[in-house]
């Protein structure tokens, strides 16, 4: 006789905290990211690795002021990783230009993932 096997809870829901509309939301980020330049694009991509490494319980990025200090020394590191890997201007308006783009992107992931998170501490 076949006994069809269980399916396991979490794969039967892969995400259950994300409603339709938020995952329409993430295509059309992902949709409106394929626009941008290869530049922004780095730029983005290291500041997603910078708050991952702030991903964590009692981050200072999810306090409800976030430290300026904290968030400017942010910029520097990526700034300084650009310039180690020749993608940066050197000096001008075109590095001041760079550093507003740095702390646009920064601050619009941090501000992305501290909604999500906000959202999603509503569930547990």
């Amino acid at each position: 006789m076949f006994y069809e096997k269980p399916m396991p809870f979490y794969m039967s829901y892969p995400m259950p905290w994300l409603t339709e509309e938020e995952w329409e939301q993430r295509r059309d980020l992902q949709r409106m990211k394929a626009c941008w330049s290869k530049k922004a694009a780095r730029i983005q991509e290291l500041a997603e690795e910078e708050c991952d490494r702030l991903e964590y319980g009692g981050s200072r990025m999810y306090d409800e002021y976030p430290d300026r200090w904290m968030m400017r020394r942010l910029c520097g590191k990526i700034e300084k990783r650009l310039k180690e890997q020749g993608e940066a201007p050197a000096g001008g308006e075109q590095e001041e230009n760079l550093r507003d783009l740095i702390e646009v992107l920064l601050y619009h992931e941090i501000y992305r993932r501290r909604c999500s998170r906000r959202k999603c501490r509503t569930f547990f």
